[in-house]
């Protein structure tokens, strides 16, 4: 890997960071609503009091200084204290990341291991039924909205058959030592079998909510590389030479075919990351997503602008990872 590349791939997150964090300020400041009032809603309160919390949550500064003391603490690692939990706003994130990490790792993996061999079947098979039923399917996972369909799998599997829970991680019954606080990583490592089901009970219903729309998209995506490079000249040559049409699809052209579906794919589990907010308020799933919703309610500016950040620095990376995937996929590609 060139490092001049390297430098310059890493150069172009600060102004994506610095253009979103300017963004998010903005927005912010224009949503109605004063934390202050909010927290003190429904109490005695003094005038005075109300300003000595102002003044000690910073809300009585001008908001050029107010972001400008931001960015210079953000350069430092310091995002500064969250209004409602009065903690450090890294160490909230990092209680709540695990939970999102869990439930994207998992949708990502449903979603990849539906859409990849559907998306081959669905090539091989072109103007068949397995390719229509997979152009139908792709369209009906796209179109619904991920809430409703988590609504519907709430009603469907958690109330008339009740063979999965509502929400949550685990039960309190289970309770494991946390070590990489993924709770089915920890069931595993602490060997509690009971637990490690439990937590995938709890997990399915969230992540195949997230995993289908992106199992969706990757599907259509895989589909039309794969019949673009099942049309090329090495592949037909091969053919040619009597290699056998297994070896054919899943050596040679699954390899090239890839390309396109891990750019769709990186970009994709961002969106999981940033759009789980839905699907774990639905779910009572307690990550990030959700703890952002609340914040964004209760106007907790420190903690929506840091985790938007997070965001940010996901996305930037993950699109990095998958360039760093197109080398090795394809070795003609240079970063």
């Amino acid at each position: 890997m060139n490092p001049l590349a390297l430098v310059g791939r890493i150069a172009q997150l600060l102004p994506v960071l610095l253009g979103v964090s300017v963004i998010v300020f903005v927005m912010m400041a224009l949503t109605p609503g004063d934390p202050v009032e909010i927290m003190l809603s429904g109490q005695q309160v003094t005038p005075e009091q109300v300003q000595a919390m102002r003044h000690d949550m910073g809300l009585d500064r001008p908001p050029l200084e107010r972001f400008a003391v931001f960015l210079g603490n953000a350069l430092t690692g310091d995002f500064g204290l969250s209004f409602f939990h009065r903690r450090p706003v890294v160490d909230v994130i990092a209680e709540r990341l695990p939970a999102t990490i869990e439930l994207t790792l998992a949708a990502l993996l449903i979603a990849i291991a539906i859409s990849i061999p559907l998306g081959v079947a669905a090539a091989v098979h072109k103007n068949r039924l397995l390719d229509r039923l997979a152009a139908v399917g792709s369209l009906f996972g796209i179109s619904l909205p991920g809430f409703w369909f988590g609504i519907i799998l709430i009603i469907l599997f958690a109330v008339h058959m009740q063979v999965l829970p509502v929400s949550g991680r685990m039960d309190y019954a289970c309770e494991v030592a946390p070590f990489t606080r993924l709770m089915t990583i920890d069931s595993l490592l602490r060997g509690r079998p009971d637990c490690l089901a439990d937590a995938l009970s709890h997990l399915i219903l969230p992540a195949l909510t997230l995993a289908l729309p992106m199992a969706a998209v990757l599907t259509r995506v895989q589909r039309a590389a794969m019949l673009e490079v099942l049309r090329s000249d090495y592949i037909v040559f091969a053919q040619a030479k009597g290699i056998s049409r297994r070896r054919v699809l899943w050596r040679h052209a699954l390899k090239n075919a890839l390309v396109p579906t891990v750019t769709v794919a990186a970009i994709e589990t961002g969106s999981l990351l940033g759009g789980n907010m839905v699907v774990e308020t639905v779910f009572g799933w307690p990550g990030l997503g959700r703890l952002v919703v609340e914040s964004i309610f209760v106007r907790n500016y420190p903690l929506v602008q840091a985790a938007v950040l997070f965001y940010a620095v996901t996305y930037v990376f993950l699109n990095f990872f998958a360039d760093l995937l197109y080398t090795m996929l394809n070795p003609r590609v240079r970063l």
